[in-house]
């Protein structure tokens, strides 16, 4: 028996920028950016001011009071996608048993607009040292444990399958995805709704970023603050958003006529056991996930068309992956455009390798390949094709797709055109 080939089917967005997939596309075939200075709260205080935020309306998504109040702002984002997934795909609920279905959801932060909030309601703002329990939200648990998250999308997908979390910071959007792929392969289901959320625009978190100066204190051009491989880049800008897919086995998806975004062909992470926060210089295994997800997809390196790049706009994070380009396309590394996404969205945390997710795949169908904006003076030491400021029309077939993250994570996922056979 052949390996079980999955497919993505659906796809939910909710990014800076606009509301929805065609709003999200829109913005990055333009080269907009979606940075602003922050409106959440009083941000004064902080070195980095700047954000990718999310116009998000819970009533106008078609949530009720009590669904506002139960759920978080990052579970509410998932929902919505989920629902937007399920719907472009138009797979009907009862075209698969409910428990061949799958849930999978990766978030670096998970509730922590909610816990926050809660502490300062308990606390008094803080100026109480004993919180006052009588003050706690009865869905304290909800926003507590983060897999209160994926249930909720399990609830509303009707799904009654596997229902996972995946937490492992920056690459927790790529690895949930992958995970569920691997759950469709395996044969423990037929589908699964799986993607990324993340709403880390608090207080608490940008104090996180501030104290270790990941993110850029650029806060007089908001817009212009995200410069992935720029030479004038001094960090990243903390976003929120979400994106939800639905994955099915190729066979069954072609059999109903699905409308195929692209196939996921093959997924690897590895983790460097380093540092914390620290990279090695010759990103060996970020180049070592690249090779097995091309490995897996039965892909020379040559095939792939694009590469979607981390490109968080640190200076360590980007000349890191420029050497593992090297390392594992060779030659190639200097043909194949690369590009982040970043530049415009910001960077959601664990939502972002899913939201990228959704870029490649978009990519595929629309043959584009996005820019890398605010890109005006490249650093010489990321020396690579990295599509400054304007949108490429060109075939794409195959993606290259990377993630890394706190801890050492590093991730690599390969999506290509479902027709192009692979072996």
């Amino acid at each position: 028996m052949g390996k079980r080939r999955v497919v993505i089917t659906g796809i939910g967005v909710r990014a800076p920028g606009g509301n929805g997939t065609k709003d999200f596309w829109e913005l990055l075939t333009n080269g907009r950016t979606a940075t602003r200075g922050i409106s959440f709260f009083d941000a004064s205080p902080f070195r980095s001011r700047v954000a990718g935020e999310v116009d998000f309306d819970a009533r106008a998504e078609g949530f009720g009071p009590r669904e506002i109040r139960r759920m978080d702002r990052a579970t509410q984002f998932a929902v919505a996608c989920a629902r937007d997934a399920l719907a472009d795909s138009g797979l009907p609920r009862e075209a698969l048993p409910p428990e061949r279905v799958a849930v999978v959801l990766g978030s670096a932060v998970a509730s922590a607009t909610s816990l926050e909030r809660e502490y300062l309601v308990m606390s008094d703002s803080g100026r109480e040292w004993l919180v006052d329990h009588d003050h706690l939200s009865p869905y304290m648990f909800d926003y507590l444990s983060p897999g209160a998250m994926p249930a909720e999308v399990a609830w509303a997908v009707g799904a009654e399958g596997p229902v996972t979390m995946v937490s492992d910071g920056c690459t927790s959007g790529l690895d949930a995805v992958g995970h569920a792929v691997r759950l469709i392969r395996e044969g423990t289901v037929d589908a699964a709704v799986a993607g990324a959320t993340d709403t880390p625009i608090t207080p608490i978190v940008v104090a996180c970023f501030d104290a270790i100066k990941a993110t850029t204190p650029r806060d007089d051009d908001p817009a212009g603050a995200s410069r992935p491989f720029d030479g004038s880049r001094n960090g990243f800008v903390i976003a929120e958003g979400a994106a939800m897919f639905v994955l099915e086995e190729y066979e069954a998806a072609r059999a109903r006529r699905a409308p195929i975004y692209a196939e996921v062909g093959g997924y690897a992470s590895r983790c460097n056991a380093y540092h914390m926060t620290g990279l090695k210089t010759d990103g060996r295994e970020m180049a070592e996930a690249i090779r097995v997800a091309l490995d897996e997809a039965r892909l020379d390196r040559t095939a792939v068309d694009y590469v979607n790049a981390h490109g968080s706009g640190t200076k360590q994070n980007d000349r890191h992956e420029t050497a593992a380009y090297k390392l594992s396309l060779g030659e190639h590394a200097y043909r194949v455009p690369v590009s982040s996404i970043k530049s415009m969205v910001g960077h959601s945390l664990g939502a972002i390798g899913s939201i990228e997710i959704a870029a490649c795949a978009l990519a595929i169908r629309h043959g584009v390949v996005p820019p890398t904006a605010n890109l005006h003076t490249p650093d010489p030491e990321c020396d690579l094709d990295y599509v400054p400021l304007t949108a490429r029309e060109q075939r794409v077939d195959t993606v290259l797709s990377v993630g890394s993250g706190f801890g050492g994570f590093q991730t690599a996922m390969v999506l290509h055109e479902a027709e192009v056979r692979t072996g």
